[in-house]
């Protein structure tokens, strides 16, 4: 669902970025014929592609736009502050119209480049700054979260449930109260344990944090991360497979 709702909102962005770009008219009304540039569109990832999840349906996204419209697309990896400001100003400098950057990590590095270069559009999801050339997207993910919760509760035996986080950020932070809340709807007395590994991506970490979750008595997780999440998936299915009972929700996908 997030990644129809990305490829979506690209759609709607850059067909109104090619109608704003109208060819000029004529002094006697008639529309000068001049072949127009391809659109240019990047995308900013801090994690691989690869993930199944966040950021590939990010690049499924930038693709649709290559086959549906003719888009030149380019992707890149940035894992740093400093390699966001350099891949933004990149990407603008050799006149990209749209660079995406997927997380809300991006942000700030956006708003600079944004001013630095006023003809490029600069999209970030997850972000909640804006400017005239900033433009943040909001999923609203905790919706989905809420209603996950109500279900976890629902299937849960011990009255105890897990998260695990990849970085602490206030989208992931929403989502995960919104779950709760979701959960306590349903059950009062429920317990939550939370737990984040402090990046998006380390399998082994978000496994061993989804372990000592269901060692304290939680039958049912759900994670927020990204390529880690696979490590959420091996314990519960380990946990399942050794005779015990769990289940294993995700984000993203």
């Amino acid at each position: 669902m997030l990644m129809h709702r990305f490829i979506l909102t690209a759609l709607l962005i850059v067909n109104a970025a090619v109608s704003a770009c109208t060819a000029p008219d004529r002094s006697d009304g008639r529309a000068i014929g001049l072949e127009e540039a391809p659109l240019r569109a990047a995308l900013l990832t801090a994690g691989p592609i690869s993930d199944a999840g966040w950021y590939a349906g990010a690049y499924e996204g930038l693709l649709l736009l290559r086959d549906s419209l003719g888009a030149e697309v380019s992707h890149q990896q940035t894992r740093t502050p400093a390699e966001f400001d350099e891949a933004f100003l990149s990407y603008a400098s050799s006149g990209y119209d749209l660079v995406f950057a997927h997380g809300f990590e991006y942000q700030d590095a956006a708003i600079r480049a944004g001013q630095q270069f006023p003809g490029t559009t600069f999209i970030v999801s997850g972000g909640g700054r804006y400017s005239e050339n900033v433009i943040p997207l909001i999923f609203e993910l905790e919706e989905g979260s809420y209603l996950a919760g109500m279900a976890a509760a629902q299937v849960s035996e011990s009255g105890i449930l897990g998260m695990v986080g990849g970085v602490e950020i206030p989208p992931v932070q929403g989502t995960f109260r919104a779950f709760e809340a979701g959960a306590q709807s349903i059950n009062p007395d429920i317990r939550v344990l939370e737990a984040f590994i402090g990046n998006w991506d380390d399998v082994a970490a978000a496994k061993e944090a989804a372990i000592a979750q269901l060692r304290n008595g939680a039958d049912v997780i759900i994670h927020n991360v990204d390529a880690a999440s696979f490590g959420v998936f091996q314990a519960v299915r380990e946990m399942v497979e050794s005779g015990g009972r769990a289940w294993a929700l995700g984000m993203n996908r």
